[in-house]
């Protein structure tokens, strides 16, 4: 059985840095294309970015271009999602997602597997 970890949220200021982790055990992780995901109060759940099982390729959304980073360690069995320049809007709960089919989606019902979140709170 699949499980995703995910690690590195918690109480931030506006402008800090911060890496999110998610361990993922229990599969081929290093066939598995891997996405992040998050969910604000009262929002959908939104997509953030993904990245291939090679490490590759990778793809963001509009909103995080530029100050989103997605990273993997595949001899961890890890990923990775760096943020700097934190924005208030961007308190949410984030998730880490797997795909065994490396579609590389921006879409919450292409991923199989998904970790139970890490909250992420911006002050000012």
């Amino acid at each position: 059985q699949v499980q995703l970890v995910e690690s590195g949220g918690g109480l931030v200021q506006a402008g800090d840095y911060l890496r999110l982790s998610c361990a993922v055990s229990g599969s081929t992780f290093s066939s598995y294309a891997m996405g992040w995901f998050r969910q604000a109060p009262g929002k959908e759940r939104e997509f953030v970015a993904a990245i291939s099982w090679s490490g590759g390729f990778t793809v963001y959304a509009d909103s995080a271009k530029g100050r989103f980073t997605i990273s993997r360690d595949n001899r961890k069995n890890t990923i990775y999602l760096h943020v700097r320049s934190l924005k208030l809007e961007d308190t949410a709960v984030y998730y880490c997602a797997a795909d065994p089919t490396d579609r590389r989606s921006d879409v919450v019902t292409e991923y199989d597997y998904w970790g139970q979140g890490t909250q992420v709170t911006v002050s000012s």
